[in-house]
């Protein structure tokens, strides 16, 4: 059903089975798929702007051109997904944004291309929830289940991979990649890579490694045997009085076997910004009481 006020390029083509609300405008070039219910005032700008099956979009919304979304995703209010990147360096060369299906855009959330030194396209996966007025500027690149709260920003060339989570507010420099099954506590800002499975907070100058998102893996049904492990290796590699470089070729020969592990392994040496620093490292000061209590020593605590 389309409303008799809608505006709909005669280039458009617009699905007979989906609705289409009052004041709607549908440029050129635009593609609408079977189910989808776009509401009163939203902009779909074309050209090369298609639209899968059962999407539901605005009211209110603006979804701009080379852009493409799959399946059931829903888009709130005022959310701008596909906008040219805020980046100088942007001469309006061709880019893209790549969304899949099942995805949340809540409110006043901004979703910008890519650029053609970035690779020229920005993707988001499956799965995701992106509260409130967040931004993920040019070239980011998140997985599947990942959830950035409210205010989250993102710069450019991002990596979030699957099963993140990111609290209110966090601010992610340009090429950092945050590690699968992470969580990030709100408030704070990030230049550096967030290791999987792992829990980082605190204020801008004093961001620290927390220790392992247990509750997170458990609720995702990773052994109890696997986040011991994991425990063992964030305590060797940052608590333990080892040489950084010492302590993981340690996790390397003694732990490697478990797949869990080798994943945070090969994280941590593919990393081009560096992961988080020590504990110890970020003036950290530990007695020798605390640290015994906490089993540390030159052995894998495990």
């Amino acid at each position: 059903m389309i409303h008799p006020s809608a505006v709909i390029h005669p280039e458009a083509k617009v699905s007979k089975e989906a609705e289409i609300g009052p004041s709607v405008v549908i440029g050129k070039g635009v593609e609408v798929g079977d189910g989808t219910h776009i509401k009163a005032h939203s902009v779909l700008e074309g050209p090369h702007l298609v639209v899968g099956k059962h999407n539901e979009i605005g009211p209110n919304a603006n979804l701009k051109s080379h852009t493409t979304l799959g399946e059931g995703n829903k888009v709130y209010s005022f959310a701008s997904l596909g906008g040219e990147p805020q980046d100088l360096k942007f001469k309006g060369e061709n880019s893209t944004l790549e969304i899949g299906s099942h995805n949340i855009f809540r409110e006043g959330v901004t979703v910008s291309r890519g650029t053609a030194h970035g690779g020229g396209v920005t993707k988001i996966g499956d799965h995701n929830l992106i509260m409130a007025y967040v931004h993920v500027a040019h070239d980011c690149v998140l997985g599947n289940h990942v959830v950035l709260a409210n205010n989250v920003n993102l710069a450019g060339h991002v990596a979030i991979e699957d099963h993140a989570i990111l609290g209110g507010m966090v601010g992610i420099a340009q090429f950092c990649r945050i590690g699968k099954f992470s969580y990030t506590g709100g408030f704070t800002g990030i230049s550096k890579d967030i290791p999987p499975f792992m829990i980082a907070a605190g204020s801008h100058h004093d961001i620290k490694l927390k220790g392992i998102n247990s509750i997170g893996l458990k609720r995702h049904g990773i052994h109890d045997d696997t986040i011991r492990y994991l425990k063992g290796a964030f305590k060797a590699l940052f608590l333990s009085d080892l040489i950084f470089q010492e302590a993981l070729t340690k996790v390397k020969q003694e732990m490697a076997a478990i797949p869990e592990v080798k994943y945070l392994i090969d994280f941590i040496e593919a990393s081009k910004q560096g992961v988080l620093g020590r504990t110890r490292e970020n003036n950290v000061q530990e007695t020798q009481h605390s640290r015994d209590r906490r089993g540390l020593s030159r052995e894998l605590p495990l």
